[in-house]
């Protein structure tokens, strides 16, 4: 049991080949696109959602941040969905692996940062100094605001890897405790088998909140810069 504990986070090969990029393009299959005049059900009720989202994250934003839409609404469908890939028995998350989210986290982070540093070059630069700082305490400041900003996508990558690769563990060891509880007692089986519904459920919510936590943050640090 030790030994296949992390199984499930090994990337998957083919013939000796990474099949990962093949893994990380499957989403896409889940969200066609329309063309037709009147889509069906399942199309219309994705395509509420996306508006839905989009209209919450956006508000916020002003016109330049606004372009940023269909980065922000590609970004949550893919985390959501490859989350809730990641869900089915024999299955590979992607979002599991901290160089796929630091490879997404990065490259947005340093979108923001030089956007802002592009349209709103003082207001940046200020966030190292906040107002009123005692001179003594000037450079002390502005290396913690540097450190601090340079752990956002370090913050990001870390958060979502943590979330979805603990919710896997705790399904995979719940799920084998339920198996060799089986031919002990059938009663303590039963309620270890009730919790591993309950927390397959829960672990659904969580793939949808870590998405929508991944891209609002994202979102966020767009505001700031923006």
């Amino acid at each position: 049991m030790n030994e296949n504990l992390f199984s499930s986070f090994t990337t998957p090969t083919m013939m000796g080949l990474p099949i990962v990029i093949i893994i990380t393009m499957f989403p896409g299959i889940l969200f066609p696109s329309p063309n037709r005049l009147v889509n069906n059900r399942l199309i219309s009720i994705q395509q509420w959602l996306v508006q839905l989202t989009s209209k919450q994250m956006l508000s916020i934003h002003n016109q330049k941040g606004q372009t940023w839409a269909l980065m922000l609404m590609s970004l949550i469908l893919f985390i959501g969905s490859t989350n809730l890939l990641g869900l089915l028995p024999h299955s590979f998350t992607p979002t599991t692996q901290l160089s796929l989210n630091l490879g997404m986290a990065i490259p947005l982070w340093a979108g923001t940062v030089i956007t802002g540093f592009r349209y709103k070059t003082k207001a940046s630069l200020a966030h190292f100094l906040p107002q009123g700082t005692p001179l003594p305490l000037i450079p002390m400041l502005i290396i913690i605001e540097t450190i601090s900003l340079f752990i956002q996508p370090m913050a990001l990558a870390v958060r979502l890897t943590a979330n979805i690769t603990a919710g896997h563990l705790l399904i995979h060891l719940i799920g084998g405790a339920t198996l060799a509880l089986m031919s002990i007692s059938t009663i303590t089986a039963t309620i270890t088998f009730t919790i591993l519904v309950l927390l397959t459920i829960l672990e659904f919510a969580v793939a949808l909140i870590q998405a929508y936590v991944f891209t609002l943050l994202v979102s966020l640090y767009l505001h700031d810069n923006t």
